[in-house]
């Protein structure tokens, strides 16, 4: 018995039921997923970079130490930045008499949270971003605060200088 389907029908039939969808080709997808994870574990190793602020302009330096990944304190032109949060304003710290920013040692504690140093720890670490025209009085005033709130173990960044040949 004839089934009512043109020749072309049947022949078009015929060579979609050849034409079965190929398995994944996984050898491909390993690989990329190879190098993927390569990538990812090469480039999140944990690199010990300061911020990055274009409103400063850091002072030169030749020191050759590393610096380690603390808290940190930017000084811009206009404002005292703690961790990414403005605690005050440049102009506001210099209209102060005190010696001390409360905004800033109160944010200090915040971000030592209700950890207490014993008798025998040398303090709490801060690096200090301070642009390059930064009024004196303004970093005398963030440093006298950090000791304040037991942040003793100070350190300032700035940009590596290569050091010149003798």
């Amino acid at each position: 018995m004839k089934d009512n389907q043109s020749r072309r029908a049947r022949r078009m039939q015929r060579h979609h039921q050849k034409g079965k969808q190929p398995g994944l080709n996984l050898v491909s997808l390993m690989d990329i997923f190879t190098i993927l994870v390569f990538f990812l574990l090469v480039n999140s190793s944990s690199s010990e970079q300061l911020p990055n602020a274009k409103q400063l302009v850091l002072p030169d330096s030749v020191a050759e130490a590393a610096p380690k990944e603390t808290l940190t304190i930017m000084v811009t032109r206009s404002d005292i930045i703690v961790q990414g949060r403005k605690v005050a304003s440049v102009s506001e710290v210099l209209a102060e008499p005190d010696k001390n920013i409360q905004a800033l040692a109160d944010e200090l504690k915040f971000q030592a949270g209700d950890i207490e140093l014993e008798a025998g720890d040398e303090g709490r670490s801060v690096t200090i971003l301070a642009d390059e025209n930064t009024p004196y009085e303004v970093v005398s005033k963030v440093l006298s605060t950090c000791q304040q709130s037991s942040y003793t173990n100070i350190s300032f960044a700035a940009n590596q200088k290569a050091k010149r040949a003798s």
